[in-house]
């Protein structure tokens, strides 16, 4: 037999980047179709203005000593896929009046403070595309949070977490008013679903986020099936709270996580001036990714129970 000695890491396998960022890009294929049913020609320019302005941000920075065209290949503008996917997740937590050319500055935001402020891919804080939302709630309060359509009659009105009511199919389907992406709980969950059977998440962090919301909210005297249907608790467990790289890496960290984007989500809602508070809870939770990595750690490969 011959032994062949090589350099860490010896656990090898055939997953990378791309391919991950691309298997993402198909869990979110039912919540866009979702969004072009409920919001229609709208929910189509937003999420292809915001596509197209996070892989030509992110390309130009990571390819600026190469040259605008190198970098506006098409095939260097996808890339790895990460600009792709940030860009659409973007898209789906935003209003669907929301000005085309506020969701190109908030993309480009989400890329540039999100991602390259940091070091770029993996080595940010903070989830990108809740940097770019978080930054437009501050710079157009007016537009973030109140032009809202219905997706039923197509006017404007209130979301149900505004109203406080809303019947529980209609959340289930999506058929009410928010932002494109976050109102068809049924599209979210297929998303997730295969995302689970692809092995890019697990359940601990979403089951913790949506747990603690419902249990919270019970306790608070909110209605809790319909604290989790209503707002963006669902996408907000599923495609933004078990991002790869800004939550933490043991399965008790992650449940940790979750539990804590619940507690924040919850005082937000009802006792903040906000009626939703998943984006703050999530980037909350991302600067104590660090401090829950340090304080669960996994059992050393090799050591005994207290190693």
């Amino acid at each position: 037999m011959k032994l062949v000695v090589t350099h860490s890491p010896h656990i090898k396998t055939s997953e990378t980047t791309k391919r991950i960022m691309t298997d993402v890009l198909i869990a979110l294929i039912p919540v866009t179709v979702s969004a072009v049913f409920n919001f229609g020609v709208r929910a189509i320019l937003l999420m292809l203005v915001s596509v197209l302005t996070a892989m030509v941000t992110e390309s130009l920075l990571r390819n600026y000593k190469k040259g605008i065209g190198y970098a506006l290949n098409p095939i260097n503008l996808y890339s790895d896929g990460s600009a792709a996917v940030t860009g659409l997740i973007f898209a789906h937590i935003l209003t669907p009046l929301l000005p085309l050319w506020m969701a190109a500055i908030g993309t480009f935001l989400a890329i540039f403070i999100g991602k390259y402020v940091f070091g770029g891919l993996g080595q940010n804080c903070f989830n990108p595309a809740l940097v770019g939302r978080a930054a437009l709630l501050m710079a157009f309060p007016a537009f973030m949070s109140k032009e809202w359509i219905l997706p039923v009659d197509k006017v404007v009105g209130a979301t149900p977490l505004v109203t406080g009511e809303g019947d529980y199919l209609m959340l289930f389907l999506g058929r009410v008013g928010g932002c494109i992406g976050e109102t068809s709980v049924i599209a979210i969950l297929l998303g997730g679903l295969y995302l689970l059977y692809r092995g890019h998440i697990t359940w601990h962090t979403p089951v913790a986020f949506l747990g603690s919301t419902a249990i919270l909210s019970y306790i608070f005297g909110v209605d809790p099936l319909f604290a989790v249907l209503a707002g963006g608790v669902a996408y907000g467990a599923i495609f933004m709270a078990t991002d790869m790289v800004t939550t933490p890496m043991t399965r008790r960290g992650q449940f940790i996580f979750g539990l804590g984007c619940g507690l924040v989500t919850v005082v937000i809602r009802i006792f903040g001036g906000l009626p939703e508070g998943v984006m703050y809870s999530i980037l909350i939770m991302n600067a104590f990714t660090p401090l829950i990595d340090k304080i669960v750690k996994p059992r050393l490969f090799g050591g005994g129970v207290n190693a």
